[in-house]
């Protein structure tokens, strides 16, 4: 089983409009001021919270019941964060400091979860019905992609997150997908080779460039350092809202290939396999115009996206070291640097196979792929039932002869 987030738009009249956008208001100064209880008495964890806030919350700043007690959750989730950003070391020195000197504080257009005591779904008649500080608010339309609404209306479960965005408003609910049962028995993998210049290249020669996804990013950052240079309130919020354009653009993207590679391995009874490249930034020595394209690079993302897509498709996926995959001839084995003399180029400098670099590395991959899942597949002799010792006086023949 997993989880999936499915977004849906809402299209509420104006008078709903203004009751939602003074709903987030109220439940975001309740929240704030939950956050300096917090602070101040030192008990960020939610049962001792709710004991010190969950009475106010409702008599003085006229919350319902379960949204009060979300509020507290809220609170609460968000200290939890920022003491785990610190553990981690992801935020230290003055940043750490200056963070836990003071409460946390709540946009007011900030996200607010609901459950289904304080909203449900209509699907039939595509509405919601949700709490709003003026009352239950019913009968608010949403839309979406048709695929996407009928994976709500299937398997949602849990809490759906109100959202303001971009003068838009969205309800985003997470779901429980299963996953399809597991071919424990492929015919073959698929390997695929990551990069920047080629987004994904597999072993069956298939490429998917990323010149359009570069020139894209060229263009943005091009923009993103002149608004920088304004640094006026409105090139600021200009800035968030290509930032948040080009992350949707890039996820998009990811998810488009990730859906072929999958279809592609179902299709065929094959399962996947992928290079670990798990801290590949700290590895590699690059010039600073080739670092900003590395921490742009978005394998991580994509690697997800295949995993979870598979998972439900129910396609093997396997994780190989990354090694010399660029470099190995997949018919010799002859390994050097000097096999690929040109970034697009492969040469085995032993036996003089030739073709393209990418795909090369797609064909290691896939090897070790199928190296791999017949390591950890093959059952352990010692697990293994075996027939009985033959204890009679029989006299045994040798197998030496005569």
């Amino acid at each position: 089983m997993g989880k999936q987030v499915v977004q849906v738009k809402l299209l509420p009249t104006p008078e709903q409009a203004q009751a939602l956008a003074a709903t987030l208001r109220a439940v975001n100064e309740a929240a704030t001021w939950t956050a300096e209880v917090a602070f101040a008495h030192g008990v960020p964890r939610e049962y001792a919270l709710r004991q010190h806030t969950y009475a106010q919350l409702k008599a003085e700043r006229g919350l319902g019941s379960q949204v009060a007690q979300l509020v507290i959750k809220k609170t609460s989730h968000a200290y939890a964060t920022l003491a785990g950003l610190i553990k981690t070391g992801r935020l230290q020195g003055k940043r750490a400091v200056k963070a836990t000197s003071k409460p946390v504080a709540f946009r007011s257009d900030a996200a607010q979860a609901f459950d289904d005591r304080c909203l449900s779904w209509q699907m039939d008649a595509r509405t919601v019905s949700i709490w709003t500080v003026q009352g239950r608010m019913r009968g608010i339309s949403f839309t979406g992609h048709v695929d996407q609404l009928k994976v709500l209306e299937r398997c949602r479960h849990g809490e759906s997150d109100l959202v303001y965005r971009d003068g838009t408003w969205f309800l985003i609910a997470t779901v429980d997908m299963p996953d399809a049962a597991l071919n424990t028995d492929p015919v073959d993998f698929l390997g695929v080779d990551m990069g920047i210049v080629n987004i994904a290249t597999t072993s069956d020669g298939h490429n998917y460039s990323g010149a359009v996804l570069r020139r894209y990013r060229k263009r943005q950052a091009k923009v993103r350092a002149e608004l920088q240079a304004k640094a006026t309130k409105s090139a600021k919020k200009k800035l968030k809202a290509r930032a948040r354009r080009e992350s949707r653009t890039l996820a998009h993207t990811n998810h488009a290939i990730a859906k072929q590679l999958v279809a592609e391995a179902e299709r065929t009874g094959r399962g996947i396999g992928m290079e670990d490249l798990a801290g590949i930034r700290d590895r590699v020595r690059l010039t600073a115009a080739q670092r900003g394209e590395l921490n742009s690079w978005s394998f991580h993302q994509l690697q997800a996206y295949i995993a979870y897509k598979a998972r439900r498709a129910g396609v093997p996926v396997v994780v190989i070291d990354a090694r010399h995959t660029s470099q190995r001839c997949p018919r010799c084995g002859h390994t050097a640097r000097a096999n690929r003399p040109v970034r697009n180029d492969f040469a085995c400098r032993g036996c003089g196979l030739a073709g393209p670099a990418d795909t090369v590395a797609a064909v290691n991959v896939r090897s070790r792929a199928r190296t791999t899942w017949a390591f950890v597949n093959t059952p352990n002799v010692a697990d293994t039932p075996q027939p009985p010792a033959d204890t009679s006086d029989k006299p045994r023949t040798s197998i030496r002869g005569n």
